[in-house]
């Protein structure tokens, strides 16, 4: 997988650097796995707007990914690898020898054709989702669950990973890419290999359309407000605002906003570097 950069003939193209989506196999999705979509533009079961710049965008079907991987000792083939307008990395269909067809997050290196399996006993290669009680230390991991049964919520984007360090008492210990360090429980689950799609940080939009086709509106910077609309507005000619902080008045740019009776607390060995 590899990025390509476009020959600047327009002015849009000059800095638009985009996926090469070589790895991909097929173009239509599986119809019996696709939902319909609908989009809120940021606002909430009531109306009112609790996101801002939100709105528009290409219309989109959800693929339903099997985030669970409850086919325990079913053996699947992988039928394809697949784009999803809905997250950064690529998916995989998954033919299973009982006839169910899924869609799985796709990890490095998974090909059309492979075997792939879930549950106990299964082999520690790439695509096989294991509990973490079976996973030899040091492996790479990703789509990693937090409560058993629950399924993945951790390390499921473009290019993510974790990897797993220690096995103490009825708990693993999972150092994660951010530096922080934390305790899943022994009977959780997690696929092996990093997730597809490293490359996708390298992207680049080249124009404001594209955001606009993503469903992201134009934003205004606070400083170029009035002191009505923002807490940094105002002030004579460019004369910036003050202290960062966001339209409702909360600080920004190194003030910490996790809870410190937060429950997770408890499980975190080490936190994230700064």
């Amino acid at each position: 997988m590899a990025v390509r950069k476009i020959r600047p003939i327009t002015p849009g193209q000059r800095h638009k650097v985009v996926s090469a989506f070589d790895t991909l196999t097929a173009s239509v999705p599986e119809k019996s796995l696709i939902g319909s979509l609908k989009k809120s533009g940021g606002r909430n079961n009531s109306g009112k707007m609790t996101i801002r710049h939100r709105g528009g965008g290409h219309k989109r079907r959800y693929r339903e990914i099997d985030f669970k991987r409850t086919k325990h000792g079913v053996p699947g083939i992988v039928k394809s690898i697949e784009y999803d307008p809905n997250r950064s990395s690529r998916i995989a269909l998954v033919y299973y020898k009982d006839g169910d067809k899924r869609y799985i997050i796709a990890p490095n290196g998974l090909q059309a054709g492979q075997e792939i399996v879930s549950g106990k006993g299964a082999a520690p290669e790439i695509g096989n989702t294991l509990f973490l009680s079976e996973i030899p230390l040091g492996t790479i991991i990703h789509c990693i669950e937090l409560n058993p049964g629950k399924g993945a919520q951790m390390a499921r984007s473009a290019g993510a990973y974790a990897q797993l360090a220690a096995k103490d008492g009825k708990y693993a210990v999972v150092k994660l890419p951010s530096g922080e360090t934390r305790m899943v429980l022994l009977t959780c689950l997690a696929t092996i290999g990093s997730v597809s799609n490293s490359e996708h940080q390298l992207t680049r939009s080249g124009k404001a359309g594209r955001s606009r086709w993503l469903g992201r509106r134009p934003r205004t910077r606070g400083v170029a407000m009035n002191p009505v609309d923002h807490p940094m507005g105002g002030g004579e000619g460019r004369s910036s605002g003050g202290h960062p902080r966001s339209r409702n008045g909360m600080p920004a740019k190194g003030y910490k906003t996790r809870a410190k009776k937060k429950a997770s607390n408890r499980y975190i060995i080490e936190k994230r570097k700064k």
